[in-house]
């Protein structure tokens, strides 16, 4: 059984090795093919997550359900993404080394042992196999200085959230003398044995976990490192590591500590409400792009939390919906990111978009529909994600929680309406170079998706609502 549970993150992690042993025999450049192995990997993980059973194995430390199932499978599509991005990206900026999808591929098997943790432990393996991978991958241009300098901020603060998530698990181990998130529960149900040690364990737990997601207060690198990671990476850390990080804050705080709702409650709200005023603020003076979605980021997962703080399965089922919005207008936005290229050369400034609404009409197109989508206008993508967030906290009488979020939306529309005034009213630049096939794909795609949305979310809401209520039994 044990085995049958966890045969999507095993077959992943043995095709790693297999594509990295060749890779390492070939004399020759190997980086499309590798790439394309990956993909094939990927897919093949997605079919055994789809016919997997449900079950608990490893002694308690892994769960298969339709809660990890759900994330599972959005975060092999974000990988994928990120990789079809980067085949042209690469090419262009000598980076087609057969190590880098094979590092998304290790990356991505940390972040579904994340989904499917319910120990404290497999939770921290798994955050550090994901984060080890992209460490290395935000320093992946090692001959440019902002990359390099891009993976040691990542890494040096990265190890100091780990430290701090790991003093939150042995202060929650200490006090309650249990790993197991089902023993846990069970615990923590008596009011009177929850301490204020344990309490503070979950103050740390959470602030391990919120570095992953950049939420304020441990948003601090997330400008820096989005601005100087080579893009497909940048593209890669803006989804899937932050669906799998807010998964595993979601399952962590609904089932071992759903009972102390009223003890956290307020914490992730006040991270909320911080995440969202910086995101809707910082981000009005970037010039460069990369920065300017740094920051939004930021204000995205604010959103997000909100359905936490909710604390019921409306809540949880808007956390999911709201993520698989957000992982395909990022997706999108950063393809038309990584196609701003003139004369070879990569472009970042926002001023450089200058007139595409004239030299490249299609692309003004599609970056123009994942701008109205992040900004929360209907009938995009973006408004059904803010719709299910938003609905969840009136549920939950969070009326105030549910205002500061509609405001901010409102300002933070400000800077994105502000792209496509650049794109269609400011004076043309020299016109981009052509878009090679990869990203068209990738960029048609992601729009259809946001545009789409509103005309078949049934499949999504209900996959959503059924992951929502394993956790609340």
């Amino acid at each position: 059984m044990n085995w049958i549970l966890a045969h999507p993150e095993i077959v992943l992690a043995v095709c790693g090795m297999i594509i990295l042993i060749a890779g390492v025999l070939q004399k020759r450049e190997t980086f499309q093919l590798s790439s394309m192995l990956t993909v094939g990997a990927f897919l093949l993980a997605a079919m055994l997550v789809i016919a997997g059973p449900a079950g608990i194995g490893y002694h308690g430390q892994f769960t298969s359900d339709s809660f990890s199932g759900f994330v599972k499978l959005l975060v092999l599509a974000a990988s994928t993404l990120a990789i079809v991005s980067s085949l042209d990206y690469n090419a262009h900026a000598n980076l087609r080394r057969f190590e880098f999808p094979v590092l998304i591929l290790f990356a991505t098997v940390g972040m579904m042992v994340m989904a499917s943790a319910s120990n404290l432990m497999t939770l921290y393996v798994g955050l550090e196999l994901q984060s080890l991978s992209i460490y290395v991958l935000a320093a992946f241009a090692r001959d440019e200085l902002r990359s390099t300098e891009a993976g040691l901020k990542y890494f040096v603060l990265g190890s100091l959230a780990s430290g701090l998530l790991l003093y939150g698990i042995s202060l929650v181990y200490g006090f309650s003398g249990t790993m197991q998130f089902d023993k846990l529960a069970g615990v923590l149900s008596d009011p009177t044995k929850v301490s204020a040690g344990l309490i503070v364990g979950i103050v740390f737990i959470v602030a391990g976990l919120a570095f992953k997601v950049s939420a304020v207060p441990f948003h601090m690198w997330t400008p820096d490192v989005y601005e100087g990671a080579p893009t497909p990476v940048t593209l890669l850390m803006g989804t899937a590591p932050k669906v799998a990080a807010m998964a595993l804050l979601v399952r962590a705080m609904a089932t071992p500590f759903g009972h102390l709702l009223a003890q956290w409650q307020q914490l992730i709200v006040l991270v909320s409400i911080a995440s969202m005023l910086l995101g809707a603020f910082a981000a009005i003076g970037q010039k460069n792009i990369k920065r300017l979605m740094a920051y939004s980021s930021i204000g995205h997962m604010g959103y997000v939390l909100i359905g936490l703080a909710a604390g019921t399965p409306t809540g949880i089922r808007g956390v999911l919906i709201y993520l698989v919005t957000y992982v395909f207008m990022n997706a999108g936005t950063f393809a038309c990111i990584i196609a701003m290229r003139r004369n070879g050369r990569s472009l970042e400034r926002i001023s450089d978009l200058g007139g595409l609404g004239k030299t490249d009409p299609v692309l003004a197109m599609w970056l123009t529909v994942f701008m109205f989508s992040m900004a929360g206008i209907p009938p995009f993508s973006g408004f059904w994600g803010k719709y299910f967030i938003f609905t969840a906290a009136v549920q939950s009488g969070m009326w105030a929680l549910a205002v500061i979020g509609v405001l901010t939306s409102v300002v933070g529309a400000f800077y994105y309406i502000r792209i496509i005034k650049v794109m269609y009213f400011d004076a043309p630049e020299a016109a981009f170079d052509p878009r090679p096939a990869s990203l068209s794909t990738l960029a048609a795609v992601s729009g259809l998706f946001t545009t789409l949305f509103f005309v078949f979310p049934a499949p999504i809401v209900g996959a959503a609502e059924a992951a929502a209520k394993v956790l609340f039994g």
